[in-house]
């Protein structure tokens, strides 16, 4: 697997402890950890897990880094707006 770490964080909107989030065409979360980009999560914007790799620790784990910070990412999305 052949990821470009460099480019994911340029494009992220949002990294948190190490996790990218990065919002999708569709309004959907892409969430992937940097330091094992095989542990990926896209979530619906209203928390619907719809893929992921993740176990289920680190899964609530990612999901309270999102609420805790996903106000962050509709800032920034309400400026450009």
């Amino acid at each position: 697997m052949n990821v470009d770490i460099k480019n994911i964080c340029t494009n992220a909107d949002m990294i948190v402890c190490g996790y990218a989030f990065q919002r999708m065409e569709d309004k959907n979360i892409s969430i992937l950890q940097l330091d094992a980009p095989n542990h990926a999560l896209v979530l619906s914007y209203d928390d619907e897990v719809l893929e992921t790799t993740m176990d289920d620790v680190e899964l609530d784990i990612v999901k309270g880094y999102w609420h805790k910070n996903k106000k962050h990412m509709e800032e920034v999305y309400a400026e450009v707006l």
